[in-house]
C-alpha cells in the first residue's frame, strides 16, 4: 500500500485497466488471454533492448579472459580493479547494464498488473478462467488446485530462462540464479494467479528467444590448440622455431651388396690360414 500512495502507480493501474478492457471488449479475448496478449506485446516492444542485451552478453563472453586477468591482477585493490574494468568497458564498447534493461522496463508492467488484479472489480459472471485448470485469475495462486500446476510451470520456465540469459556468468552464479526460483516461489504463491500467468508467459518468451538466437547468432570459433608430443615433428614455418630452417632427415644409406658381404669373410679366412703356418 506504500507504493500505491505514489501517484505514478495509480496512473499505471489506470493505463493497465484500459489496455485490458481493449483486449477483452474490442479484440474479444478472455481476461486471462488478455494478460497473455499484453505480455506478448510488451516483449515485442522490448525487442530492440533485447538485441542490445544479446550483443552485450556476447561482448562480455568474448572479453571474459581479459576481464578475469584484470580482476586477478588487482584483486588486492578493489578501487583500482573497478577503475581498470570501467576503462576496459569504455575501450571495447561494453555496457554491463544492458542485460538488465529489459527486466527494468518490465517492472512497471508487473506493478500495474498487480494492483489492477488486486483492486479491479470484474463484471458479475465474467470468465476469469484459463485453460480449464485456473478458475479465477484474480484470487491467490494457491487458493485453487490449478495454481499449484501454474507454480510448477513458473519454476521450470524461470530455470530455463535463467539458463539462456546467464550464459556469461560463471558456474557458481548460474547455479544460484537457477536455484533462486525454488525460494522465490513461496513469495509469488501469494500473488494473484493472473500475475503468475504474466510471469510464466514472459519466461516462455525468453526461452523461445534463447533458442532462436542460439541458431541465428553466429558463434565465434574457439581457438584450436594443437596437441604435441615428443614424437610430433616440428611445424615447418620457414624458421624452424629458432630462426633457422629445420634440418632435413639424412638420406637412407644404400643396402649392402652381396659382394660387400662376402669380402670380409674372405679376409678372415686368409688370416686364419697364415696363423696356422
Amino acid at each position: 500500500m506504500i507504493l500505491y500512495a505514489i501517484p505514478i502507480i495509480s496512473q499505471l493501474e489506470t493505463v493497465m485497466k484500459h489496455v485490458l478492457h481493449w483486449f477483452h471488449f474490442n479484440v474479444g479475448l478472455t481476461w486471462a488471454w488478455s494478460i497473455v496478449a499484453i505480455t506478448v506485446c510488451v516483449r515485442m516492444l522490448l525487442v530492440p533492448l533485447t538485441i542490445r542485451q544479446i550483443h552485450s552478453m556476447q561482448n562480455l563472453q568474448k572479453f571474459a579472459p581479459q576481464m578475469k586477468e584484470i580482476q586477478k591482477k588487482y584483486k588486492s585493490d578493489r578501487q583500482k580493479q573497478n577503475e581498470e574494468l570501467m576503462k576496459f568497458y569504455r575501450e571495447n564498447n561494453i555496457n554491463p547494464a544492458a542485460s538488465c534493461l529489459p527486466m527494468l522496463f518490465q517492472l512497471p508492467v508487473f506493478i500495474a498488473l498487480y494492483y489492477t488484479l488486486k483492486h479491479y472489480h470484474f463484471p458479475p459472471g465474467a470468465d476469469l478462467s484459463w485453460l480449464h485448470f485456473i478458475h479465477d485469475i484474480s484470487v491467490g495462486t494457491t487458493a485453487q488446485w490449478g495454481g499449484y500446476v501454474l507454480l510448477v510451470v513458473y519454476v521450470a520456465s524461470q530455470m530455463a530462462s535463467s539458463f539462456f540469459m546467464m550464459t556469461t556468468v560463471d558456474k557458481t552464479q548460474r547455479i544460484i540464479f537457477m536455484v533462486m526460483p525454488l525460494f522465490f516461489v513461496f513469495i509469488i504463491a501469494r500473488f494473484p494467479a493472473g500475475l503468475v500467468l504474466y510471469w510464466v508467459t514472459t519466461n516462455l518468451w525468453t526461452v523461445g528467444q534463447g533458442l532462436v538466437t542460439r541458431r541465428l547468432v553466429a558463434r565465434a570459433p574457439a581457438p584450436t590448440v594443437e596437441r604435441r608430443s615428443s614424437r610430433t615433428p616440428p611445424k615447418d614455418d620457414g624458421s624452424g622455431g629458432n630462426g633457422a630452417s629445420p634440418e632435413s632427415p639424412p638420406p637412407p644409406s644404400p643396402a649392402p651388396s652381396s659382394t660387400s658381404q662376402q669380402r670380409p669373410r674372405q679376409v678372415r679366412r686368409k688370416k686364419k690360414r697364415t696363423s696356422r703356418r
